[in-house]
């Protein structure tokens, strides 16, 4: 083929660095967002955080100063500014009715002493110290507190001594000439110690031990007798086995089971640190004047704004180095301004397709899927997608990720179609309800269902009521 030459004109999508940052933005969750945040303001001297209070939201007009003149257009382009807070806030916190819509914090105004329950942090004592220092307190030969020692450095966080004596003697040093006899009488010192159960093998013996250290009497006796022997009997709910089996009545056998269950199996867990994830909510709910309206919560709205030090000199000094810092500065204020716009504008649309849930709760709530706000707003579904991930919602009714107002939808005989957070409701109501020596079947819950006109396969209740964190029939029946 001879070669040649042709012009071909095409469009395509480029992704600039300032819609690439937007992107960025508003996939990421309000925590992450202020670590994003931190490293702008390290490496940028022409942004900063303002200082003085003022109504925060996309429509402050601190926000918007740093972006009058040259960048007028860019604003416009931003969207919808969100409303500003009223002095008194609308009672924030509260609905219409004064119902509390927080999960945490106040709304009224309150000592220092009040909150001194803000200030109380979790114990920093470990598993492993806490039983030291127990060990220091006692009066022992050298070599048995070494033993304990060793015993206590091999639990795990639960407490439990995870493995055998006789490899524990295998691990330590041949020249010791360690004695299984011996690691078994530090083991039993290490039994006496606080919390009762720790350094257990199994949770059997676990739960012994605690039923050994109460006082004695007939309900402590025969629970160490299902403990010991008929254990697997009472994870299995064979209650009329453990009847036959220990000649007792029901309520002999009640008794016993509520004892049981009033030991903890974990005893080393009140010492394990603890991974607290804190929620800082995007937007508030609240109903206004019978509305249910959405606002953007001040605590978690950036104060961005451009250093007017810097700004001045280079409003004199045009060529300076620091011009393409000054544009960053502005993108990104921007670009923060358009993400809290698109996550209201989001959010406002989900309350007004889930007032019903506001209104009445979870069996109130609607079928509704990404596609169907995006539609209304004029967005793409993947950018509804990252503005309800990782994002938050405080209402009357507790604090929800935004994902949580999507779900599938099961088919009515009326032609209709009901939520699955709906009929997760009103299996948990019919749980709840339920004759608890006869408990409901996931067949006789989807009959249930079915005469309230919700057509739901058994196969698809076994799969909600998992996820509800319901146990089977067989093991939330009772005495």
């Amino acid at each position: 083929m001879k070669p040649s030459l042709q012009l071909k004109l095409s469009q395509h999508l480029a992704l600039t660095p300032q819609l690439q940052q937007s992107i960025r933005l508003l996939q990421l969750s309000t925590i992450e967002l202020e670590q994003e945040l931190e490293k702008y303001l390290q490496e940028n001297p022409l942004l900063e955080r303002a200082e003085e209070e003022y109504a925060s939201g996309p429509s402050s007009s601190e926000a918007e100063a740093p972006m009058s003149g040259g960048d007028a257009a860019a604003t416009e382009d931003a969207g919808e500014p969100a409303p500003t807070s009223s002095a008194a806030e609308d009672e924030s916190w509260f609905g219409e009715e004064g119902n509390f819509a927080g999960a945490s914090g106040s709304s009224g105004s309150f000592d220092d002493d009040d909150n001194d329950y803000q200030d109380v942090q979790a114990a920093t004592t470990s598993l492993r110290e806490h039983l030291s220092w127990q060990l220091g307190l006692m009066c022992l030969e050298e070599r048995d507190r070494v033993l304990v020692q060793c015993l206590i450095d091999a639990l795990d966080d639960d407490g439990y001594l995870a493995q055998s004596l006789e490899e524990l003697a295998g691990v330590l040093p041949a020249e010791l000439e360690i004695e299984p006899e011996e690691l078994q009488i530090a083991l039993r010192h290490l039994q006496n110690f606080d919390p009762t159960g720790v350094g257990a093998r199994n949770a059997q013996e676990c739960l012994l031990l605690q039923l050994t250290a109460l006082p004695v009497d007939d309900t402590r006796e025969l629970a160490i007798r299902i403990v010991r022997d008929h254990l697997e009997l009472l994870a299995g709910r064979d209650f009329a086995k453990l009847k036959k089996l220990l000649e007792c009545d029901d309520e002999a056998l009640r008794q016993a089971q509520f004892l049981i269950r009033s030991l903890n199996p974990r005893p080393g867990s009140k010492y394990a640190a603890l991974d607290a994830r804190y929620i800082v909510p995007d937007v508030v709910v609240r109903k206004l004047r019978g509305q249910w309206t959405v606002n953007i919560n001040s605590d978690a709205y950036p104060k961005l704004r451009i250093n007017s030090l810097y700004a001045q000199i280079l409003s004199r000094h045009r060529g300076s180095g620091l011009s393409g810092q000054l544009q960053e500065a502005r993108w990104l204020i921007k670009n923060v301004q358009q993400r809290f716009d698109t996550i209201l504008r989001v959010a406002q649309t989900i309350v007004d397709r889930q007032r019903q849930f506001f209104d009445h709760g979870e069996v109130a709530m609607r079928p509704l899927v990404l596609r169907e706000i995006a539609e209304i707003l004029g967005l793409h579904e993947s950018t509804v997608s990252r503005v309800t991930t990782q994002k938050y919602m405080a209402t009357p009714r507790g604090i929800f990720e935004l994902k949580y107002f999507f779900g599938s939808h099961v088919a009515t005989e009326t032609g209709g179609a009901c939520s699955a957070t709906a009929i997760r409701a009103l299996i948990k109501q019919l749980v709840s309800a339920e004759d608890t020596k006869n408990p409901l079947s996931d067949s006789q819950l989807s009959e249930v269902l079915g005469q309230q006109g919700i057509v739901v396969a058994r196969r698809t209740i076994a799969k909600y009521r998992e996820s509800l964190g319901i146990p089977p029939v067989k093991l939330r029946r009772t005495i």
